[in-house]
């Protein structure tokens, strides 16, 4: 049942296809990169570089790099792992279907981490500058672990029960780290580390790290996963590894995962911050140098034969978006036992996951009554924007299943052409102010803060979505190519963005002051106001893209004909997104075009990677 090691899933991926061995030197600044973001595109298999320039460790890549390889790795246990949830729902249905949950006690038991004294973690010291050196895109601040499993426990109980394994970020070098014993720390609003950190502070000690690199998939996984606070996942890893996570508890004073690959190990001291970043997210863009924790490094482990797993993000699809899809299809029949009414929710990967939320709740609070307007639907989405990670999302698009129950979250643009056919900006969009948005997020221009925008929707259609610009269009100096997106949607070229933070912005005020709620624009409830409108109506990822990253709510959504009464702001006609680039956003990604000159060298050598380059 599964594997034990990561060398074992290597080599099970080679003997089965999924995997290719690349025997050339390779570089682990920006070429290694370069190369698995091609091979992702292309549907590429896992790629071992056996050949690292200057590091003595193999490196894998794109493990997870499809939905399909993902189910692969876990065959033996992935369905064992959703009985268990399913059991979790309801454990009625154990009586009822015994036979469907048969192996439902075996992954109850693999739930349980397993005290040990020692393991093959064990077997080799090395220093922090004898590991890889990641560097995913040109302007990063330095080589990073980019997929880190960063174990803590809370140090006012202690113990495995206590326990969190999330992955963030980990600098190894670059800025002001000394390279032999220090790594900067880089986790994000709303993490369970943030809590033990938090309880270490109040104690007066420091916080202990151990960061494991590799071992079963599983592990990685599970440091992935939005598990509610108090649940474990170390016991989500054992469940999903088939057996229970070996913890070495008596070498080290926090425990050591005795499988890993790879650990570093030390502590966290209080006031101890220095720069981090930049670094190429999964948002497109750099997320900037802040200061962030600085970890003193104790010890560096790895065990016999260790691979240095790895992945890169950027703009998506990148290999991270399976984690989601895989997330989801494992925990998205929870979400209506956390949140009553609400059917699904789907945070969309191309928009950078956080800042746009796609949702199917219930209007069930007046039968009798004919849907005219959101009641329900309003209590879910305070429900939905109170729920761990789901609370950093930035736009939440929210409908009633009861208008439509063929409505799916993952048929994206006919979710959105539901939501268009219904809404009343008049009353129909609502708005938080002066809150916290992801960590990553720039389009407020402010540091964990920004604003959120709730656009809830029910009813019968109320128009017909246009599909052709119309004729007698007309737009103000200095917008230009108007462009539908789809249906509904009107994408316009405006000028370079002028104003600057918090001031309004004389351009977008210009194009929603000269038409009123009669003019043809307004056949089309979105505007998109962009620098590019050619590129940013050319595909649906890129619509969601421009427009969800590069907007901050409070401050980016305009109206035509707007108006505020008894508080509420809504618009007559048309809403306009803002979404050109603000001075205070982030530089988006750009490859270096010497190494993508390098890396077309590859391919043209007809070597095992040439079809997926």
């Amino acid at each position: 049942m599964g594997y034990r090691t990561l060398r074992a899933c290597v080599d099970d991926l080679r003997r089965t296809d999924h995997l290719l061995v690349v025997e050339d030197v390779v570089d682990a600044h920006l070429e290694i990169a370069e190369i698995q973001r091609r091979v992702y595109a292309n549907g590429g298999p896992a790629v071992l570089f056996a050949n690292v320039k200057d590091c003595r460790f193999p490196m894998v890549g794109n493990l997870f790099g499809s939905l399909e390889r993902a189910r692969f790795i876990f065959r033996d246990t992935l369905e064992t792992v959703k009985r268990l949830i399913e059991l979790k729902i309801d454990p009625n249905q154990l009586l009822k279907s015994p036979l469907r949950y048969a192996y439902a006690p075996l992954g109850a038991i693999s739930m349980l981490p397993k005290k040990v004294r020692s393991g093959p973690i064990f077997q080799n010291e090395i220093k922090l500058t004898d590991l890889p050196k990641l560097v995913s895109w040109p302007d990063d601040g330095g080589p990073y672990v980019t997929l880190p499993q960063v174990y803590t426990e809370d140090q006012r109980v202690g113990g495995l029960n206590h326990s969190n394994l999330g992955m963030y970020r980990v600098q190894i070098a670059g800025n002001e780290y000394d390279p032999v014993e220090e790594v900067g720390l880089h986790y994000q609003i709303h993490r369970g580390i943030g809590v033990h950190h938090a309880a270490a502070i109040a104690k007066g000690e420091p916080l202990r790290v151990n960061i494991f690199v590799g071992g079963n998939p599983a592990m990685t996984l599970a440091a992935v996963m939005p598990l509610p606070e108090g649940l474990s996942e170390l016991g989500f890893a054992g469940a999903l590894a088939g057996h229970r996570i070996p913890m070495a508890t008596t070498r080290s004073k926090l425990p050591i995962y005795a499988e890993a690959d790879f650990c570093i190990s030390g502590t966290i001291h209080a006031g101890e911050e220095k720069p981090e970043g930049p670094f190429g997210d999964h948002l497109g863009y750099y997320s900037l140098k802040h200061l962030f924790p600085t970890m003193r490094v104790d010890k560096v482990y790895h065990r016999d034969g260790a691979i240095w797993p790895f992945t890169v993000v950027g703009r998506p699809p990148q290999e991270d978006t399976t984690f989601g899809e895989l997330i989801h299809e494992i925990t998205g029949p929870v979400i209506p036992t956390v949140l009553p009414g609400v059917k699904e929710v789907h945070a969309v990967d191309a928009s950078g996951v956080h800042p746009l939320l796609l949702a199917i709740g219930s209007e069930r609070y007046v039968p009798y009554e004919e849907r005219r307007r959101p009641k329900e639907l309003m209590t879910q989405a305070s429900a939905i924007l109170g729920q761990g990670q789901m609370s950093l999302a930035k736009y939440l698009f929210i409908a009633a299943e009861q208008d439509d129950p063929s409505l799916n979250l993952h048929e994206i643009c006919p979710f959105l052409l539901h939501v268009l056919r219904r809404v009343d900006w008049r009353r129909d969009i609502h708005f938080l102010t002066e809150t916290t948005i992801d960590t990553l997020d720039y389009s407020s221009g402010q540091f964990n803060h920004g604003s959120k925008a709730i656009i809830a929707a029910v009813g019968p259609p109320i128009r017909e979505l246009p599909t052709e610009v119309p004729g007698d269009l007309t737009l103000p100096d200095g917008f230009h190519t108007p462009k539908v997106a789809m249906p509904g949607v009107l994408v316009v070229g405006g000028p370079k963005y002028q104003a600057a933070l918090q001031l309004a912005e004389p351009a977008i005020e210009r194009f929603t002051s000269i038409y009123s709620a009669s003019d043809t624009i307004n056949q089309f409830p979105l505007v998109i106001v962009a620098d590019e409108s050619e590129f940013t109506a050319q595909t649906l990822n890129n619509l969601l893209w421009v427009t969800f990253t590069r907007s901050n709510p409070a401050a980016d959504v305009h109206g035509i004909a707007s108006s505020t009464v008894q508080k509420h702001w809504g618009c007559e006609g048309s809403l306009v997104i803002d979404a050109r680039l603000k001075p205070w956003n982030a530089p988006p990604l750009i490859e270096d075009a010497a190494v993508t000159a390098k890396v077309d060298t590859l391919a043209a050598k007809g070597g095992p990677l040439a079809q997926y380059l």
